[in-house]
């Protein structure tokens, strides 16, 4: 399988050069050159697999040539079997409309570690074979820091530097990342939000010399082997109900539209889906688009689902490279465009593509404790807020027609309730507890670097710290 830029100036190339790139030499995201399709029946076969049979069997078609079915499966069954749940994505009955995926049983509780964890492997894997060291710059808005940094930990070949938002993640996610404190990783707090972070992520991949100069790779969900691991779940859960003989849709909360682009990936390689669910929090710059077809970016507010506060979703480029009838050319100057301006329209007949599987939602931080208090009394069930903003989308796309209601929705539930426990104890009045291995979480030593939304002081940071190979 080769890969292209969604800007079209990058590639074909294969798929472990596209791994320890992360992003195109253009700017661009990579993508397959085509979409593998499993037959009905192919699908209907998956039913009696483990989880780490079904990832090999999902992930195989990405690395075809590169790496096998059988040594995937073996790297996901490694990658997977410290979680704390034997179904790895437990699905969860809710009532007879809603089912919860539960994506928080990893090591850092938090859905960034179906993908991070197997990433590891991944890169492992390569920089061995091609006898090189990398380093590691992310960008995170809460979960993705603590889970690369956990998943990277102790590799003599990686150096980890992880960009995050002061003051605006958890205090349970900032201590995920100021804990880790193994040789090679690095917590950085940028005085900026997370659209700051991820900007200085892009500009130091644009920069060619340095990004050569130090073997530059990302685990950001920019990165598309990140993206990959994701779409099994979609497969697990739906079969689990019934596809493909059963439709589901899916309810994804999303900021950065790297989840739910997941879900795209699993349609367009033909499992059956009726809708897919975008839900947003204030920052609804996603429902923005999705309902009058202009992508506009504001300000970032804080709330309370942390994880999605994000005016400038990376992923999104992906989608409008599939929209624009995968023409590079024109994906690049729609971005360029907002780059410069921070808007952009499509045309009504792009948009009728969108709008024929996505549907979007918002949810204020009073509708998001409501959700998880509502949650709590009525269906025993304890939400993070990301997940309450999640399901509560999942109720009002069955309630307003959205989705049919012979169409069960499977909402993710992205984060263990125990890492935003000041908004969760707002709701329910008890503090969830982190489970047994995080315990001591809120005592362990901390190791941080503190540093100006500046593209210089990252690279110093970088190359003052990283360990020479």
């Amino acid at each position: 399988m080769d890969y292209i830029s969604t800007r079209g100036q990058d590639g074909p190339l294969g798929f472990e050069q596209a791994l320890l790139s992360g992003l195109a030499r253009d700017g661009g995201l990579y993508l397959p050159v085509e979409w593998p399709r499993f037959a009905k029946a192919e699908i209907a076969a998956m039913k009696g697999l483990t989880y780490a049979e079904l990832a090999g069997r999902i992930m195989a078609p990405f690395c075809d040539g590169e790496i096998s079915e059988a040594e995937l499966t073996a790297m996901a069954a490694d990658a997977y079997a410290g979680f704390d749940d034997p179904a790895i994505a437990p699905l969860v009955k809710l009532n007879d409309d809603i089912h919860i995926l539960e994506l928080f049983h990893g090591p850092t509780i938090a859905f960034k570690d179906y993908a991070m964890q197997f990433l590891a492997r991944a890169f492992d894997r390569a920089l061995a074979k091609q006898q090189k060291h990398a380093v590691i710059l992310g960008a995170t808005s809460g979960d993705t820091g603590s889970a690369a940094l956990e998943a990277f930990q102790g590799r003599d070949a990686v150096d980890v530097f992880i960009l995050f938002p002061d003051g605006r993640v958890s205090p349970v996610q900032q201590r995920q990342m100021t804990s880790v404190i193994t040789d090679g990783a690095f917590a950085v707090s940028v005085k900026g939000d997370f659209d700051d972070c991820q900007a200085l992520v892009k500009t130091l991949f644009n920069d060619h010399q340095f990004r050569d100069q130090v073997g530059l790779s990302a685990v950001n969900s920019i990165n598309w082997a990140r993206l990959m691991p994701q779409i099994v779940y979609y497969f697990s859960s739906a079969l689990a109900l019934g596809a493909p003989h059963q439709k589901v849709a899916f309810s994804v909360p999303t900021g950065n539209f790297g989840n739910v682009f997941a879900g795209y990936a699993a349609v367009q390689m033909g499992l059956p889906v009726e809708r897919l669910i975008v839900a947003s929090n204030q920052n609804d710059i996603l429902p923005r688009f999705f309902e009058a077809g202009t992508m506009a970016r504001e300000t970032v507010v804080p709330s309370l689902s942390p994880s999605m506060d994000i005016q400038v979703s990376s992923n999104f480029e992906r989608l409008l490279f599939e929209l624009l009838g995968r023409d590079g050319a024109k994906t690049a100057a729609v971005m360029q465009d907002f780059a410069a301006s921070g808007h952009f329209t499509l045309d009504a007949d792009v948009m009728e593509r969108a709008y024929a599987l996505f549907s979007a939602y918002r949810l204020d931080d009073a509708g998001t404790v409501a959700e998880i208090a509502t949650t709590a009394k009525n269906d025993g069930m304890v939400l993070d807020p990301h997940s309450a903003v999640g399901l509560s989308a999942a109720r009002r796309a069955h309630a307003d027609g959205t989705v049919p209601k012979d169409v069960p929705i499977i909402s993710l539930a992205c984060a263990h309730p125990a890492k935003f426990e000041s908004a969760v104890e707002t709701a329910t009045g008890q503090k969830p507890v982190l489970p047994p291995h995080m315990a001591d979480l809120m005592t362990r030593p901390e190791k941080m670097q503190t540093i100006d939304a500046n593209a210089d002081a990252v690279k110093s940071l970088v190359l003052a710290r990283k360990r020479s190979v």
